[in-house]
């Protein structure tokens, strides 16, 4: 967790230091191109933290890593573990033949596939919001910003979260999280010149707000899957014996995380070939996020119970 929360408090300064990197177009002399002074300093960051970083670890290797540590008197070093290697086809077999294992992957699925499915619609509508180079780069910067603010409070959160409510209430908040934002996303999405008079009365466009509640979604799903989502998941892997917990987490490396990433641009690339477009491709894209919830939520709801029964039994 302390490695997670410097994470997201160098990810707050990183998005303020992009932000004023693309707001200082304002004072360069007419006829400069902005892009190329904010694109310069950008990469003079990058290449000073990866210096920094490189010194670091370069120093770890020699002063911390490269010690010797002294073995404890009677004692013998515990032989490595030894990570369990599965093929597409032992993986796909084994979560067939485990509801449990089956039901963790699913979780892993729905939230690649959710995530891309919403993620690469809002970047389109982004990309239409603020065309200029400069700001939409000020415009990631406070994204960013307010992304590690908000994954930093869900981290200190959390913990209190799993105490008071428990393992099903916590697996519960990323799918609710990307169901409301995202349906919410598409809806302003399909529905703009519905929305239009509420945009007017908020000082907004459809489109703007489309891309706020977008932002939202990518915020708040993200937040919650390094604060909760991921550790629901680690969670679930404690009441196997050893060989289901080392088959589990291989058969979901292999199948799991490279369906939900893939599956999601599987899907959109399909939609677009067949009706010719992204924005046609929306309402199908609602559909089918709409279905990932459903299924997401039996399965939480599924493994929940399996959850209980074995700990209980321990």
């Amino acid at each position: 967790p302390l490695f997670g929360m410097g994470a997201n408090v160098a990810l707050i300064f990183s998005g303020q230091y992009v932000k004023w990197v693309s707001n200082m177009r304002a004072s360069l002399a007419p006829g400069v191109d902005a892009w190329g002074v904010s694109l310069k300093y950008l990469m003079g960051a990058v290449i000073t933290s990866g210096t920094v970083l490189l010194a670091t670890y370069t120093w770890m290797q020699k002063n911390v890593v490269g010690k010797d540590v002294p073995a404890v008197e009677g004692k013998k070093a515990a032989p490595k573990k030894k990570k369990a290697k599965m093929g597409l086809r032992e993986s796909a077999k084994f979560l067939m033949n485990s509801p449990y294992i089956r039901d963790l992957a699913t979780l892993v699925i729905s939230y690649g596939m959710c995530i891309n499915i919403v993620e690469v619609s809002w970047k389109s509508k982004l990309k239409q919001a603020f065309p200029n180079p400069n700001d939409y780069s000020a415009f990631m910067g406070n994204f960013s910003s307010t992304m590690g603010t908000v994954t930093l409070f869900m981290m200190l959160i959390g913990r209190t979260i799993f105490q008071r409510f428990g393992w099903r209430i916590a697996a519960l908040v990323t799918p609710s999280m990307i169901g409301l934002t995202g349906l919410g996303f598409f809806a302003l999405t399909i529905f703009a010149p519905t929305f239009a008079p509420l945009a007017a009365a908020l000082g907004t466009t459809p489109l703007m707000l489309a891309v706020i509640i977008g932002a939202a979604q990518n915020i708040l799903s993200k937040s919650a899957k390094y604060s909760l989502f991921d550790p629901c998941k680690e969670m679930a892997y404690i009441p196997l014996d050893q060989d289901s917990k080392t088959k589990g987490k291989a058969a979901i490396d292999v199948v799991g995380n490279p369906m939900g990433k893939s599956g999601g641009a599987l899907i959109q690339q399909v939609l677009i070939f067949a009706v010719g477009s992204l924005a046609a491709a929306t309402p199908y894209l609602a559909v089918i996020l709409s279905v990932l919830i459903f299924s997401w939520y039996r399965s939480v709801n599924s493994l929940a119970s399996q959850f209980d029964k074995a700990m209980a039994v321990e």
